[in-house]
């Protein structure tokens, strides 16, 4: 017999869908907003919670185009993090080293992926937090002009990978 918990589970994660994840992008004002993409094999979305309410969440996909940016990591490789969102300062990068090490190995094993890559716009935030939490910048997309199924204004991306020993120095 296991003794009883003296604190019950102050923090977990679970799988959420769309709807949920979509729900929390929009509140917490995710500067991307809802995560609108068709689906492709890998969706993967998660939340964390803090006594039973949601504080992060995150996206995990295939990428949009076949390869990603100019890093010449394929589609078929690769787990894309397409969101990270928390409702307040100082949760994403809990939630990003949570995602690393315990989600994205289950979701790369269930689909024979090598890496993850993380796209960021050098307009809105530096990188930082990719950076820290150890992954590897593999190069730059996006920025050559209106996006091709848009039509928006491209935007300039970096592209950071892990694990960071993916790429060859």
């Amino acid at each position: 017999m296991t003794a009883p918990f003296l604190v019950p589970p102050v923090v977990h994660i679970e799988a959420i869908d769309r709807v949920e994840l979509n729900r929390w992008l929009v509140a917490w004002n995710h500067r991307m907003g809802a995560f609108k993409r068709p689906p492709y094999k890998i969706e993967a979305h998660h939340a964390l919670f803090h006594s039973g309410t949601p504080v992060a969440v995150t996206a995990a996909s295939e990428t949009v185009r076949e390869v990603a940016g100019n890093t010449g990591i394929e589609r078929t490789e690769c787990v894309e993090l397409a969101r990270l969102c928390a409702a307040g300062p100082h949760i994403c990068r809990p939630m990003l080293r949570l995602w690393r090490e315990f989600l994205f190995p289950a979701i790369a094993a269930a689909h024979a992926r090598s890496c993850a890559v993380s796209y960021q716009d050098r307009a809105l935030h530096n990188g930082d937090i990719y950076r820290f939490d150890g992954w590897r910048k593999a190069g730059t997309g996006g920025g050559g002009g209106p996006d091709s199924r848009t039509g928006r204004p491209g935007r300039k991306m970096n592209i950071w990978v892990w694990p960071p020993h993916e790429l060859t120095p």
